[in-house]
């Protein structure tokens, strides 16, 4: 059997989630569901939220990595849920459970995790349009080791297709 490709999702909390940012999203998680990937996210509201509903409606499979102990604090759209209990700490396990991250919108906690995704030599596609980190960072690199360019979604759809296709490359250090 063939590993299913898994592909993180990072973006907008719910507190900052635009309706661009939303709509995007959940068709982030359509688009991944009907190419049979799984769906991995902070498991939370706004952008995780959407990319999960996306996923679920779609008939594929959301798992959030959420950083309470308490799994009821999910969206309702995770069919899987990881309740780590380690706070924002988790986000580390949400980019290293992924084999390509896409990033819709984003503020400082995404940009942690896209860092992070960099320093592994991740795959890291930015839907453009959608504000935030990801329009900040598409088709830019984090720093002059020029390890991994953020690639350039034109649409939910593209970045989807170009996540499925991205290998990762040897990062600048395995932590």
């Amino acid at each position: 059997m063939v590993r299913r490709r898994q592909i993180s999702v990072i973006g907008f909390d719910s507190e900052l989630c635009t309706d661009a940012a939303y709509d995007a999203a959940y068709r982030v998680g359509t688009a991944l569901a009907k190419k049979g990937a799984v769906l991995l996210s902070g498991g939370l509201g706004g952008v995780m939220e959407a990319a999960s509903k996306g996923a679920s409606e779609a008939g594929g499979l959301a798992i959030g990595i959420i950083p309470p102990d308490d799994a009821s604090r999910a969206n309702r759209y995770c069919d899987v849920v990881i309740p780590s209990g380690l706070g924002f700490a988790r986000n580390f396990l949400v980019v290293n459970s992924g084999d390509a991250i896409i990033i819709v919108g984003g503020g400082a906690g995404t940009l942690t995790e896209a860092a992070a995704a960099y320093g592994k030599g991740k795959p890291v596609i930015a839907v453009r349009g959608t504000g935030g980190v990801a329009d900040q960072w598409a088709g830019r690199y984090f720093d002059e080791r020029r390890t991994v360019r953020v690639a350039a979604g034109d649409s939910p759809e593209n970045a989807v297709a170009l996540a499925l296709r991205a290998k990762k490359k040897p990062g600048p250090a395995e932590y």
